[in-house]
């Protein structure tokens, strides 16, 4: 199962590469993480997705909330819309050196809202910003018309519905 980890920490050298370790020492994977600084110029926000059950990641976020530096953990409901707001930044470089595959790309990133960010004589750069379910559906679309040449991922950013804030009581 897929799960999202939120944490507050504070904006010092170290601080990411020892939350990674702690991941690295437990053997679990990272899918994604972005990380950067709050409202608060001293404090950093870092957005872990992993995969792992239930039990696993409450012991992660336990070891976690024991890290120097750390202020608060939280674990994020991935992919229930009503709870929480998920973003992630994509961009899609794919072939398009002919006119039937300008207008495939073309027409998927209409489709899914995505803008056509650079063109060349070879390639289209397609760029996204949206739910994981949705970069994954516009991949899959571009895959069937066309060759994907690179792919590069922001990591997923999230943060809970309401007032309630992570770090504020």
């Amino acid at each position: 199962m897929r799960h999202l980890i939120s944490i507050l920490l504070e904006n010092e050298t170290g601080a990411l590469s020892r939350v990674v370790g702690l991941f690295s020492q437990r053997g679990y994977n990272i899918e994604t993480i972005s990380a950067a600084p709050t409202e608060n110029p001293h404090m950093s926000r870092m957005t872990i997705s992993t995969t792992g059950d239930d039990i696993d990641i409450e012991q992660i976020k336990k070891q976690i909330h024991k890290l120097v530096n750390v202020h608060t953990v939280s674990a994020l409901e991935s992919g229930k819309s009503e709870e929480t707001m998920e973003l992630e930044l994509v961009f899609f470089k794919v072939k398009a050196n002919t006119n039937v595959l300008r207008d495939n790309v073309k027409r998927i990133s209409d489709i899914f809202d995505a803008r056509i960010v650079d063109v060349s004589s070879e390639s289209y750069t397609v760029c996204l910003s949206a739910g994981h379910g949705k970069i994954k559906r516009l991949m899959n679309a571009l895959q069937d018309q066309t060759e994907i040449l690179e792919t590069v991922s922001s990591g997923l950013v999230a943060v809970s519905r309401g007032p309630k804030a992570l770090g504020h009581k």
